[in-house]
C-alpha cells in the first residue's frame, strides 16, 4: 500500500543497526504498554490510559528520523511517541502514577505529558488540538533560523477538525518544515471511519493544499521508515511540509487496558484480523529470516527491556506524591511584569 503525489526521492536502505534499532523501539513500546495493562487493575494509576498496542511501527519508523533538536507534538495516545523520542520510561510512569518525579510532576498524567528537553513541548487530549501547536513549533524554528523540523502526530478523527485544515493551509502557505503524520486506525473513539467521512483517503486532503502526501501500510515499519525518510529530507531541505497517512489499527479499546469488541464497539473478527498483521511479530520474523538477528538475540532483547520496565515501575511507585501546595504552581508560564 503506497500512494503518493510529487513525493521526494527514495531514501537509502536502512543499515542492519538501524533495523535492529527499529525492532528494539517497537518491542520497548509494546512491552511498556503491556506493563500498563498488567498494573492498571491495581488502581494506583489513576489517570485514564490510551494505549497504542498495534500501532508501534508508526512511532518507531517516523521518530527514527528525528534529531534531538527536532520537535514532536502528539495526542492522548502518546506513549509510543514519547518513548521513541527518548523520554525515560521511569519518568513517564511516575507521571502516570501521579508522582512528583514525573515529567510534569504528576499533573499531566497519561494524556498530557511533555518533555521540552526531548522536543516534546506538549501533548493534547483535544482532538486536533496539537496540530496547530506543532505548526507553531515549525514556524518558530523557521523564524529563528534553526535547523529543526516538527513532527505532528494525530489520528484520522482529527482530520475532521477545523484546526487540521487551518494548520495544513498555513504550513503550506509559509513553506514550514512540518511532517504531518496521520495514524489512521479507522476509529474516532467508537465511530468507524466509513460512518464519518465520504472519502477514507485522509492524505488526499493534504494534496488539496499542495502538500506532497503518501498513504502507506502503518504496520510495516520498513515502509514507514522509508516514507518518513523522504518526508524528513523534504522538510529539512526547506521544501515545506509533507504528509504521511499511516494505515494501522489499535488493539485495545479507545481508553483503558481492555478490548471493546465485547461491548459492541467494533467487530471481533476485524480486531483478530488486524492482530494477525501484528507490526512487531511481522518485522521480528522478517529480520530473523534475513539473518540480521536470531531468535536468541530477540529473546535477550525482550528480557533486557522487561527487566528495565520492571525496575521503572518499582521506582515510579516508590516516588512521592507532590505536595498539595504545588497545585497552584506551574499554572502560568513565568513572566516578568
Amino acid at each position: 500500500m503506497s500512494t503518493s503525489s510529487d513525493c521526494a526521492p527514495a531514501s537509502p536502505a536502512p543499515s542492519r543497526d538501524v533495523l535492529r534499532g527499529l525492532l528494539e523501539t517497537m518491542l520497548f513500546i509494546r512491552l511498556f504498554e503491556e506493563k500498563i495493562v498488567a498494573v492498571y487493575p491495581d488502581q494506583d494509576m489513576k489517570c485514564p490510559v490510551h494505549l497504542c498496542i498495534g500501532q508501534e511501527a508508526v512511532a518507531a519508523g517516523v521518530i527514527a528520523h528525528l534529531r534531538p533538536g527536532d520537535y514532536l507534538t502528539s495526542t492522548h495516545r502518546n506513549h509510543g511517541h514519547c518513548l521513541a523520542k527518548g523520554v525515560d520510561p521511569g519518568i513517564l510512569l511516575a507521571e502516570f502514577f501521579g508522582r512528583a518525579s514525573g515529567c510534569c510532576r504528576g499533573k499531566g498524567g497519561s494524556m498530557h505529558p511533555m518533555s521540552p528537553e526531548h522536543g516534546i513541548l506538549g501533548t493534547s487530549a483535544i482532538v486536533g488540538g496539537g496540530i496547530p501547536h506543532g505548526v507553531g513549533h515549525a514556524l518558530a524554528a523557521f523564524l529563528r533560523g534553526q535547523d529543526a523540523i516538527s513532527a505532528v502526530f494525530f489520528g484520522d478523527g482529527a482530520s475532521e477538525e477545523g484546526s487540521f485544515h487551518e494548520s495544513l493551509n498555513f504550513a503550506a502557505l509559509k513553506g514550514l518544515p512540518v511532517v504531518f503524520v496521520c495514524e489512521n486506525n479507522h476509529y474516532a473513539t467508537n465511530s468507524p471511519l466509513g460512518a464519518r467521512q465520504p472519502n477514507p483517503d485522509v492524505h488526499r486532503r493534504a494534496q488539496g493544499y499542495g502538500i506532497p502526501a503518501e498513504r502507506l501500510d502503518g504496520n510495516d515499519v520498513e515502509a514507514v521508515y522509508a516514507a518518513a525518510g523522504r518526508a524528513a529530507a523534504h522538510a529539512r531541505a526547506g521544501l515545506g511540509p509533507y504528509f504521511l497517512e499511516c494505515v494501522t489499527y489499535r488493539w485495545k479499546g479507545h481508553v483503558g487496558p481492555d478490548c471493546d469488541y465485547e461491548k459492541g464497539c467494533r467487530p471481533k473478527d476485524e480486531l483478530f484480523d488486524w492482530m494477525e498483521r501484528c507490526p512487531v511479530k511481522r518485522f521480528q520474523s522478517r529480520i530473523e529470516d534475513a539473518g540480521i538477528m536470531d531468535a536468541a538475540g530477540t529473546q535477550a532483547m525482550i528480557a533486557a527491556i522487561s527487566a528495565r520496565l520492571d525496575a521503572a515501575v518499582a521506582w515510579a511507585r516508590g516516588e512521592k506524591y507532590p505536595d498539595a501546595a504545588e497545585a497552584v504552581l506551574g499554572v502560568y508560564a513565568p513572566a516578568e511584569v
